[in-house]
């Protein structure tokens, strides 16, 4: 009998259960004399499958390398704790230049070499890094007819994260911009910061904070799935 404790601190005590082994649980069909489940089963984390089926070769080129204005996008997770975080699984949406998104084509299609595709996929390395080739998204225009700031869309999923997390990338040297993007504005002044992402030679760098002091906001982009009906 021992304790569990995840890398987001959530604690499973009696495991394994008793007169039971883990095997018995990796086992299909189940162990004779082990009871079904009396409820739903608990969210499980991505465990080890991400970084082995997920990534591909092609997946950090969000623009082909003789694009104008190619980039570097490096983006670093943080653990709770403040260490690197290397199994880690990045994707990013975003528009082109002028603020237009794609239409057409496929995620595994290897983009052309002066092409964009707007979607990128890597997996953090030993050191919580990863990195996207791509360009600066324009303004994207609202439905109230606002510029946005330019800003890609991020998601992550990582060992201990339950379900997809999702935020989004600013630039720190777009300040005009930024002051009038109606979503950064409505964060407290302080924690518009962990939204940024900040020149580096070549391109930008991102850093994300799952927990701690300096956690990244992160959206709940699927709160509608628990807003009441409406008839």
């Amino acid at each position: 009998m021992g304790i569990i404790e995840s890398r987001r601190g959530a604690v499973f005590e009696n495991w394994p259960p008793d007169n039971s082994s883990n095997e018995d649980y990796r086992t299909w069909p189940p162990t004779p004399g082990l009871a079904p489940s009396p409820g739903i089963t608990p969210s499980q984390a991505v465990g080890p499958y991400s970084g082995i089926a997920l990534p591909y070769e092609a997946g950090p080129d969000v623009a082909g390398p003789r694009r104008p204005g190619v980039l570097s996008l490096a983006v670093t997770v943080y653990d709770g704790a403040g260490q690197p975080l290397p199994d880690a699984l990045v994707e990013i949406w975003q528009p082109d230049e002028t603020g237009h998104f794609t239409v057409g084509g496929g995620i595994y299609t290897p983009v052309a070499p002066d092409g964009f595709r707007g979607f990128g996929r890597a997996a953090s390395g030993p050191d919580g890094t990863c990195e996207f080739r791509t360009v600066k998204p324009g303004a994207v225009i609202t439905v109230d007819g606002a510029p946005q700031a330019p800003c890609i869309a991020l998601t992550l999923f990582a060992g201990g994260v339950l379900k997809m997390l999702v935020t989004r990338v600013y630039f720190a040297d777009e300040e005009v911009a930024n002051s009038t993007d109606t979503l950064l504005m409505a964060l407290p002044e302080e924690r518009r910061r962990t939204l940024l992402a900040h020149p580096v030679e070549g391109g930008y760098r991102f850093d994300v904070h799952l927990q701690g002091p300096d956690e990244t906001v992160f959206f709940d982009v699927f709160g509608r799935e628990h807003a009441p009906a409406h008839h």
